[in-house]
C-alpha cells in the first residue's frame, strides 16, 4: 500500500513538473514576443531573424518535453566533392537509439539527388536486427550505385555480425578492423514459449479462442505441433536462402560455399578474410587510404585533391517523456508479457 501511494505521488510531481514547464514555454513566448515588438519599433530589419531565434527558444523548450515534433533533420548543404561515411550502428530496426531505419533511407535517397556525392562508405557497428529493415537497406544501397554509378564501400568496426554483415553485402569492397568480429550468417524466426505444464501445476486455467488451427501459433498457452515447427522452420529457411543469396553475390562466391560457411557462427577478422568474407584487415583511416585508391582508377576522377570524407551518423535526441516514461514503468505493477520475435538476421 505504501509502495502504491509513493508511485502516486512520483507519478503527481511529475505531471506538476511537465505542466510547470509548459507555462514556463508559454511565458518565455509572451516576452519573446514582447521583445521582438520592441526591437521592430527600433530595427527594421532585424525581426525576421530575432523572430526565429526566438521560435527556436520556444520550440526548444517544447522539444524536451515531448521530443522533435520534426520527422527528420534537414540535410546539410556540402559545396564541395565528398564521400559519404554513413554509419550503420546498432541494433537494426525500425526506430531506435542509435539506428532508425526512415533517417538512413532518407540519407541514402538524398545522396543519390546529390551531385556532390562521389560515393558512400559504410561505418559498420552492429550485432544485426530485423530482416525487414536489414534488406530494405541493401536494396536501397544497390539503387543508390545503379542510379548514380557511384561506389559503395564498407568497413567494419568492433561487430559487424547478421543484419550488419547483409547491409554491407551491397559493397563492392568490405575492410574490417583486426579486433573485428562478422558473419553470423543465419537466422532467427521466432522462439517457442510452453508454460501448459507450469500453469497446471501451479492451477492456472489459460484459454485463447480463435479461428484457424495455427491461429494461435507460439502462444505459451499452448504446446507446439510438428505443424506449427514446420511452418516456423519454413519462414527461417526462406529467409535463410535470401540472406546467402546475397552474401553469395556481393561476395561473388559459389552459394554451396556460402552455405558451408553460414552456420551462424561468428568470425574473426582473419578468418573472415581467410574465408573471403572480406577483403582487408586494416584501421579506418587506412581504409579511406584504399577508398581514395580505389576511386584513383576512375579516369573521371580528380586526383588533384585529396579525398574529403564528410560523416552521415543518426543522432537520438532525448527528452523529458523518456525520462518520465522511465520512472512510470518502475511504478506501474509488474505483468507478463509474451510476444513473437520479429524475424530477425
Amino acid at each position: 500500500m505504501k509502495s502504491s501511494k509513493k508511485g502516486l505521488v512520483i507519478v503527481i510531481a511529475l505531471v506538476s513538473l511537465v505542466v510547470l514547464v509548459l507555462v514556463a514555454s508559454g511565458f518565455v513566448a509572451v516576452v519573446d514576443k514582447v521583445s521582438s515588438k520592441t526591437v521592430e519599433e527600433k530595427i527594421e530589419q532585424k525581426p525576421v531573424q530575432k523572430s526565429r531565434k526566438n521560435r527556436k527558444n520556444t520550440n526548444d523548450v517544447f522539444k524536451f518535453v515531448f521530443g522533435n515534433s520534426e520527422k527528420l533533420p534537414e540535410f546539410d548543404i556540402i559545396e564541395h566533392p565528398y564521400f559519404a561515411v554513413l554509419h550503420v550502428e546498432g541494433v537494426i530496426m525500425k526506430n531506435g537509439d542509435t539506428y532508425n531505419q526512415e533517417w538512413i533511407m532518407d540519407t541514402i535517397e538524398n545522396l543519390v539527388n546529390d551531385s556532390k556525392n562521389l560515393g558512400i562508405l559504410l561505418y559498420v557497428d552492429s550485432p544485426g536486427g530485423t530482416v525487414y529493415e536489414s534488406d530494405e537497406t541493401y536494396l536501397a544501397l544497390l539503387d543508390y550505385k545503379e542510379a548514380t554509378g557511384r561506389p559503395v564501400f564498407a568497413y567494419f568496426a568492433s561487430l559487424a555480425a547478421s543484419g550488419g554483415y547483409y547491409i554491407a553485402s551491397a559493397a563492392d569492397k568490405i575492410y574490417a578492423n583486426r579486433n573485428t568480429l562478422t558473419g553470423s550468417i543465419g537466422v532467427i524466426a521466432g522462439e517457442s514459449l510452453d508454460a501448459t505444464e507450469l500453469l497446471d501445476k501451479i492451477g492456472i486455467k489459460s484459454r485463447t479462442f480463435t479461428a484457424g488451427r495455427n491461429k494461435n501459433m507460439l502462444n505459451y498457452n499452448q504446446p507446439l505441433t510438428e505443424e506449427q515447427a514446420q511452418i516456423m522452420q519454413s519462414i527461417a529457411d526462406d529467409a535463410y536462402e535470401q540472406f546467402t543469396s546475397i552474401v553469395a553475390e556481393g561476395r561473388h562466391m559459389p552459394i554451396e560455399r556460402v552455405k558451408e560457411l553460414a552456420d551462424g557462427r561468428i568470425y574473426t577478422a582473419s578468418q573472415a578474410l581467410k574465408n573471403g568474407l572480406i577483403d582487408d584487415i586494416c584501421s579506418f583511416e587506412e581504409a579511406k587510404d584504399n577508398v581514395e585508391y580505389e576511386m584513383m582508377k576512375d579516369e573521371d576522377y580528380d586526383s588533384s585533391a585529396s579525398l574529403e570524407f564528410e560523416d552521415f551518423s543518426y543522432k537520438y535526441e532525448s527528452n523529458f517523456m523518456d525520462l518520465f516514461g522511465s520512472i512510470h514503468s518502475l511504478v506501474k505493477n509488474p505483468k507478463a508479457e509474451f510476444k513473437l520475435n520479429y524475424l530477425a538476421y
